[in-house]
């Protein structure tokens, strides 16, 4: 923990301040215009500002564990009885996209699935995940018990087929949010389905396969 504070300590001074950057921190205060939203795993080999060199301001990020884009709220859900809209349905990840999309206009969606992900790797490996009931509900609730990922077996300690399977599930997702849909109906939003090795730090692109499975390649 001592260097994370140390860098934090010293940040203001030794970086924001530098003359090349302090322009453009200066403007931030004036609000943020990102280019897209990036929807990635809460892995901490997983640095989507350094895989893609975004600056601040540059880039809206939404990290989950695995990655996944839960079902859009229902209105039953938002309607619940608590009066907060919460019901059984997580509702911040839905409110992160709607900012995206509806507020600060991004045109992208990436959504980046990782190379040796521990939550793809839990269910396709049938894991006993009674030790940790939260994570244990977050992928019951969020990965359907009939999804295609679950029919798939480890054949890598990657698990490479199945976090790319589980990706194009996840874009497939977010066409349904009404945000979403719209947008993609104008023409001005594109949804962008990618994944990263995390030991080589390549990064590779769904293009459709005409067997139907998931073929990725170079951006």
């Amino acid at each position: 923990m001592k260097s994370l504070i140390d860098n934090a300590r010293s940040f203001a001074a030794t970086h924001v301040a530098a003359p090349e950057n302090a322009a453009a921190f200066q403007a931030l205060e004036a609000g943020q215009s990102p280019e897209a939203l990036f929807v990635t795993c809460s892995d901490s080999r997983v640095v989507p500002t350094l895989i893609t060199g975004a600056r601040p301001g540059e880039l809206f990020e939404l990290r989950t564990a695995g990655n996944v884009v839960p079902p859009y709220p229902s209105r039953d859900a938002r309607d619940s009885r608590d009066g907060l809209g919460q019901g059984s349905h997580p509702m911040s990840e839905a409110a992160t996209i709607e900012y995206a999309v509806c507020v600060l206009g991004v045109r992208d969606i990436v959504v980046c699935g990782h190379s040796h992900c521990g939550a793809v790797g839990a269910l396709v490996r049938g894991e006993d995940l009674s030790g940790v009931p939260a994570v244990r509900d977050w992928l019951d609730h969020s990965v359907a018990s009939d999804a295609a990922l679950r029919c798939l077996s480890p054949a890598s300690t990657d698990v490479a087929e199945a976090v790319q399977t589980h990706v194009l599930a996840q874009v497939e997702r977010l066409r349904a949010y009404p945000c979403v849909r719209e947008r993609i109906g104008e023409g001005s939003l594109t949804l962008h389905a990618w994944y990263y090795e995390v030991h080589t730090g390549t990064v590779t692109a769904h293009r459709p396969s005409q067997d139907g499975r998931p073929a990725f390649g170079p951006l």
